[in-house]
């Protein structure tokens, strides 16, 4: 997408800004070559010997309106006696990028795709990642299937993974499927065709409710986080937009943490890589905080405590939660990718208060999932064998994975950067008409490198370049706009 004469060419500058932090934009020759490659073998018979055929099954994806690269879908089967059996299936990626590919070794090095608004650059060329490699509607694909029974009091109650040939029969949207779950509005077109649809979406829905409400049970965070999306004119963002969570978007949410579960424990007596949240370092504020809204926290850190005080709150005054959400999840710190062997001391995660988590539900935009189902594929090929003449042999040394592990990391958080900073652009442009105008805000950053705001309408972060002196993370103000600067993506404001 271009942008107009009057602002900077926006696509030139994510590229730009990519490159700042230390990722390659482009795909070398050998990468396009592989895919070139893949694309014409992918017009041939393919090669499914050996795999469950479960394509007759009435799968289904649900994602954001505009998502291409499709990586997970779901079925769900009533049994007799109450529980629920889910089934999610998994692209496959490893089955088309082999292991030390240009590919792979490409996707190694980058580990994420990169969201920009104005441009995503694909960790795998979209040959891949929106095509071949993604389960779109009424394409035949290999997927890894995570299979789990749960009962109506959101308990796991047998959990397997194997390799299948699967067939997405209908491809959803948040947008369509939430309202619609929630009561609001008719079904969407597709859902509203198929009786045998709107009754497995709702088995999902009520299933995907019963695990939430067990794992806030345990102590995992109700947290509310704000994502938002530019709304462009003529090629100009004129406005920052929230992006909506809903039941559609729970429901994923809730199959994904239990997929993720399942996948962690299967891999408990192998090296694997690890998703943690480690406890938080900044407790004394966030037991702060709480006391400011209110609230009561121990001294010493506590999930199951904090969600209690966040879920009074959500009740209590649901208006300012996200703005309390989003204070909590910059205290509690990012996630980490972390080599596990097994008898290693359990980390955890502690925002979902579980000890048991690994990423394996997106290997088309992460490389750490990749390297989990390669890791998963080889044990499950062990078991397949029976153990007669069968030794497994993992696909990774514990150095290479603990290596993969802090890139992970490393790249992981240099594309929030690189999204953050594309984010200020656009809203950057977005804001420029109002310059002088006074907004509410909540303190999002408190460090030497500056203090920083989110405005509450239009949903923008910027830097508290005045009145600063203070102030922490989770505080409430007024601020009043002073300047933008699109090229640099700077948004500056003034404590009222």
């Amino acid at each position: 997408m271009s942008t107009s004469a009057s602002h900077p060419d926006l696509q030139a500058i994510a590229r730009q800004v990519m490159i700042e932090r230390g990722f390659d934009p482009d795909f070398p020759p050998p990468v396009l070559a592989q895919a070139a490659e893949l694309q014409k073998e992918a017009n041939g018979n393919a090669d499914w010997k050996g795999l469950r055929d479960l394509r007759d099954l009435l799968w289904s994806s649900i994602d954001n309106d505009t998502s291409k690269d499709l990586d997970q879908i779901e079925v769900s089967e009533q049994l007799s006696n109450g529980d629920v059996r889910v089934l999610i299936g998994i692209a496959d990626v490893d089955a088309k990028v082999q292991q030390g590919s240009p590919i792979d070794q490409h996707a190694r090095s980058e580990t994420t795709t990169v969201y920009t608004g104005i441009r995503n650059f694909s960790m795998i060329p979209e040959v891949l990642s929106t095509g071949i490699t993604s389960l779109n509607e009424d394409q035949d694909r290999s997927a890894v299937v995570i299979e789990f029974v749960v009962s109506a009091s959101g308990e796991l109650r047998s959990e397997d993974v194997y390799c299948a040939l699967v067939r997405n029969k209908a491809q959803l949207t948040y947008s369509g499927v939430g309202s619609w779950l929630s009561g609001n509005v008719a079904a969407p077109d597709k859902v509203a065709r198929s009786a045998e649809l709107q009754a497995q979406l709702k088995i999902q829905d009520t299933i995907a409710q019963a695990l939430r409400a067990l794992r806030f049970q345990n102590g995992a965070l109700n947290i509310d986080t704000v994502e938002v999306r530019p709304i462009f004119l003529s090629d100009k963002s004129i406005d920052v937009v929230k992006q909506e969570r809903n039941r559609a978007s729970e429901l994923i949410e809730d199959f994904m943490i239990a997929a993720n579960g399942v996948v962690a424990r299967k891999l408990l007596n192998v090296s694997s890589i690890r998703r943690v949240v480690k406890t938080p370092e900044r407790w004394d504020r966030i037991v702060a905080l709480a006391a400011e809204n209110g609230g009561s926290l121990p001294a010493e850190p506590d999930s199951k405590a904090l969600n209690e005080f966040l879920m009074q709150r959500k009740n209590g005054d649901p208006g300012r939660f996200a703005d309390l959400s989003l204070a909590v999840i910059k205290l509690m710190g990012p996630g980490q990718y972390v080599l596990e062997r097994p008898g290693d001391p359990e980390q955890g995660h502690f925002g979902l208060a579980v000890q048991d988590y690994t990423h394996s539900t997106a290997p088309n935009r992460r490389f750490a999932d990749m390297v989990t189902h390669r890791i998963l594929k080889a044990l499950i090929g062990q078991r397949q064998g029976n153990g007669v003449g069968r030794i497994f042999s993992p696909p990774y040394s514990d150095a290479e994975l603990e290596s993969i592990a802090t890139n992970c990391t490393t790249k992981e958080d240099a594309a929030r950067k690189v999204e953050r900073e594309m984010n200020k652009r656009i809203a950057a442009v977005a804001m420029s008409t109002h310059v002088g105008q006074t907004f509410d805000a909540v303190v999002t950053g408190a460090s030497p490198k500056g203090t920083f705001v989110r405005i509450l309408k239009p949903l923008v972060e910027g830097m508290l370049v005045q009145g600063a002196k203070g102030l922490d993370v989770g505080d409430t103000l007024t601020v009043k706009l002073l300047r933008t600067n699109v090229q640099n993506g700077f948004i500056d404001f003034a404590r009222e």
